[in-house]
């Protein structure tokens, strides 16, 4: 025993030692040492451009010649064709990639720096040097377009994101919205769970065969998933992942799952540390673990059909929590529901992408079977996510609380019994209520967003939001912000810069009260936004009994600076009242003081120039 534990202390501080020589870090040839200034830069599309709703995209460029590497490109507006193997000359501002600008909403630059990227690129113009596609990524975008041309444009979508992933064919916003609503986003992405459904047909179909051919079986249909949904890190991760389950099921009784689990896991992490950092990796992990330890014991009292779902749900529900602070009310039933379909599909495209390559005459005969499996797939996960509380939104926890209460989980899933399920009941019991105390907390959030600050107050489990610019990114800043914070929608919205008409229905999403560069007064129980008429230029809020002067600069708490905005007034609270314009909601009846020019040009002047044309909701 003590040799073991010398062992093992002498293990740690080597495997520590290669992790850190493993992790990724800029080399001497990576252009992040020349930002920020305008450089040009020359290299080879690796994946598919990711788009985004203003028209810009961003791309992975492979660098080649003087610097090596990869950079990200950001693209204004988004070139009509770029695939993966096009060999680009970029010219742009280099820089390096902004830090997050709140814990909640994720660090990308960390992200990106885990994947080897750490410079950013704005393409101001390009320069397409070699028109050369990858020939994977080309024989899979025919595959697509075949899939699409016989069972159509929104069946065949779907079908091919079932075996190559949604970058392959785009579906429409709404139906992705559903899925994810839904519960059933990692339908729609090559993941895991379609692995699992290729996996169990091959392993139901040979399950008399010898064991060797079950694991050649296995291997092929692995082979065939890695060319379907394309050598991506994970697609990749995916298979691996795959690959231990696999070999735990087909090892027999004298395995030790958990063991074999661990030590699988340790290599892949010593293989690329910063995995254990990535959101593919957390789950797949979890999931695997809850197919292996707790789907066999749920299936002694339930159909397997309900025991795996129900596995997977309870092992990620902590990361999920973790990372989106969202809880998909309806997953179980709707996977439960979906599971049939979506194992028919499945199958069914795979079965199609094959006689597409194979035998291209029976293509039209397996999509037109298909047609009414995905017409009915498309209106379950719709009428999942039009139910009430589809998404529900507890709130981004921190570490420590998700550790607890992934610690007061294990005794129910590992199969525990007697005082080991109380004292973890207690621990969830103790997370739950520390979770609900910091939703109704009151909280002022101020982030530098676009040309102006945003504003976000809590209270009492509710919201308000203050911006200082209405454009795209900082309405996207603010849904992220709200979903992290747990409030499933906001009293009031106020903006203090005028909004482009196709701007107005991102920012309803947020609140029906909605208004732009507002006279007077607009509250909400505990949640208050005053103009300020006597001091230009400045606003007032309330959070519960506290005030805070909103200035050009930003927010002022009441430690000083609320001198010059006035002792912080008490209100009656209620919800706020709709009216039929916004000089009625915003009358400056309280005060006596009706709210005119004066009001609206102290606020901004560039934005009371545009307020006379700014349509108002």
């Amino acid at each position: 025993m003590a040799r073991a534990w010398r062992a093992g202390l002498l293990l740690v501080p080597l495997a520590l030692g290669w992790c850190w020589w493993r992790w990724p870090r800029p080399t001497p040839a990576d252009p992040v040492h020349l930002a920020p200034q305008s450089v040009v830069l020359e290299g080879r599309i690796q994946r598919p451009p990711r788009r985004v709703a203003s028209g810009a995209c961003s791309a992975v460029l492979q660098l080649e010649g003087a610097h090596q590497g990869r950079s990200q490109l950001w693209f204004r507006q988004c070139p009509k064709q770029l695939d993966p193997g096009w060999r680009l000359r970029v010219a742009g501002t280099l820089r390096q990639p902004k830090p997050p600008l709140h814990p909640v909403l994720g660090d990308r630059a960390a992200q990106l720096a885990r994947q080897g990227i750490f410079s950013t690129l704005a393409v101001q113009r390009y320069e397409l040097l070699e028109r050369q596609t990858q020939p994977l990524w080309q024989w899979r975008q025919q595959l697509a377009g075949r899939l699409q041309a016989s069972a159509g444009p929104r069946h065949g979508a779907l079908l091919s994101a079932l075996v190559m992933g949604r970058a392959m064919a785009p579906l429409p916003d709404a139906i992705t919205n559903s899925f994810r609503a839904a519960g059933l986003s990692h339908a729609l992405a090559a993941s895991g769970f379609h692995l699992s459904v290729l996996l169990g047909v091959v392993l139901a179909l040979t399950r008399r065969a010898p064991r060797l051919l079950r694991v050649i079986s296995g291997a092929a249909a692995l082979g065939l998933f890695v060319l379907l949904a394309g050598p991506m890190p994970s697609v990749l991760r995916a298979v691996l992942m795959g690959a231990i389950a696999l070999l735990i099921r087909e090892s027999g009784e004298r395995a030790r799952p958990l063991g074999l689990l661990l030590v699988s896991l340790l290599a892949l992490l010593l293989w690329q540390p910063a995995w254990l950092l990535d959101l593919g990796f957390q789950f797949s992990a979890v999931a695997t673990a809850g197919l292996v330890l707790t789907a066999p014991r749920l299936q002694q009292q339930l159909p397997a059909a309900l025991a795996v779902p129900i596995a997977a749900c309870l092992w990620t529900l902590p990361l999920q929590l973790l990372h989106f602070g969202v809880l998909p009310l309806y997953a179980v039933p709707a996977n439960l529901l979906a599971a049939p379909l979506l194992t028919l599909l499945t199958t069914g495209a795979m079965a199609a992408a094959l006689a597409a390559q194979l035998v291209p005459p029976l293509l039209p005969v397996i999509t037109a079977l298909l047609q009414w499996p995905a017409e009915l797939l498309l209106l379950l996960v719709q009428g999942a996510a039009a139910l009430p509380l589809a998404q529900l939104a507890l709130g981004q926890p921190p570490l420590v609380l998700v550790l607890l209460l992934s610690l007061g989980l294990m005794p129910w899933l590992l199969g525990c019994s007697g005082p080991w399920r109380r004292w973890g009941a207690g621990l969830v019991l103790i997370s739950c209520l520390w979770q609900g105390q910091r939703l109704i907390a009151d909280e002022l959030l101020e982030l530098p967003v676009g040309k102006g600050n945003l504003v976000l107050l809590r209270h009492g489990g509710r919201g308000a939001l203050v911006s200082r610019d209405a454009g795209p990114r900082s309405c996207s800043q603010a849904q992220r912000l709200r979903q992290a914070l747990g409030l499933p929608r906001l009293d009031w919205v106020v903006l203090l810069d005028p909004v482009p008409a196709d701007d107005f229905g991102c920012w309803q999403k947020l609140s029906s009260q909605l208004q732009v560069l507002p006279c007077g007064e607009l509250s909400s129980p505990g949640l208050v936004f005053r103009s300020q008429v006597q001091v230009p230029g400045e606003a007032l809020l309330q959070l519960g009994r506290r005030c805070y002067c909103l200035r050009q600069q930003g927010v002022s708490a009441n430690m000083g600076a609320l001198a010059a905005c006035g002792q912080c007034p008490t209100t009656k609270g209620g919800p706020p009242k709709p009216a039929s314009s916004a000089a009625a909601r915003f009358s400056g009846a309280k005060n006596g003081r009706p709210c005119g020019t004066r009001c609206v040009t102290a606020l901004s002047a560039a934005a009371a120039r545009a307020s006379v044309a700014a349509p108002r909701p």
